[in-house]
C-alpha cells in the first residue's frame, strides 16, 4: 500500500510538472506515465501479512458521476481566461464530501461545491484557466481529493493557445514602403 502511495505522488508530481508546458505530445506523455505507473505497481510484491487494511464500507463512500472528465476549450488567444463548471452527481451511499482540489499549476484555479453532497443531489467543481503567458498546447489538470474509492479524481481542461503578437503594430503589418 505504502508503495502504492508513493507511486501515486510521483504520478501527481509528473503531471504537475507537465501540466502546463507547452507540448504538442502533452496527452502522449500523460498516458506514457500513467502507462508506467501501472507498471511500477504492478511489479511491487503484495503484502502479505497487512491486518489493519479492510475494504471500506460502501455504505460510507460517496461516489462521483461527472457528465464529463475533460472539456476542450479549443483554441483561444494567449491571455482569455476560460471558465468551466463540471457538474456532477453523488451517486453514493453517504454525502459525498471534497476534502480538497489542487491545480496542476498557478495558471489554473478551482472552486467548488463546499458542504456534503447527498446521495442524489448535485454539486460542482470550477476551473479557470489563465493562459496569459501560456502559448501552445495546453492540458490543465485538478486534482480532486474526496470520500470516495479510489479518493483521488483527476479534471482536465485542454485546447491550444494561439500567442499574440508583441512588439508590432497591427497598422505596420505586412509589406513595408520605403
Amino acid at each position: 500500500m505504502k508503495y502504492l502511495k508513493l507511486s501515486a505522488l510521483a504520478l501527481a508530481l509528473a503531471i504537475t510538472a507537465v501540466g502546463c508546458e507547452t507540448k504538442n505530445d502533452q496527452s502522449d506523455k500523460i498516458a506514457e506515465l500513467e502507462q508506467k505507473l501501472a507498471r511500477l505497481e504492478a511489479s511491487q510484491p503484495v503484502p502479505t501479512n497487512v491486518s489493519s487494511v479492510e475494504a471500506a464500507d460502501p455504505s460510507s463512500l460517496g461516489a462521483f458521476q461527472f457528465k464529463e472528465m475533460e472539456y476542450d476549450f479549443g483554441t483561444i488567444d494567449e491571455g482569455k481566461v476560460v471558465e468551466h463548471l463540471f457538474n456532477f452527481t453523488n451517486n453514493g451511499q453517504a454525502p459525498l464530501v471534497i476534502s480538497n482540489i489542487t491545480a496542476s499549476c498557478g495558471c489554473t484555479s478551482p472552486d467548488w461545491t463546499k458542504t456534503p453532497i447527498k446521495p442524489g443531489d448535485e454539486g460542482f467543481v470550477k476551473v479557470v484557466f489563465n493562459s496569459t503567458a501560456k502559448t501552445g498546447t495546453q492540458a490543465p489538470t485538478v486534482t480532486i481529493q474526496a470520500n470516495t474509492s479510489p479518493n483521488v479524481t483527476r479534471l482536465r481542461l485542454k485546447g491550444n493557445v494561439t500567442p499574440r503578437l508583441t512588439g508590432a503594430n497591427p497598422s505596420q503589418l505586412g509589406p513595408v514602403k520605403k
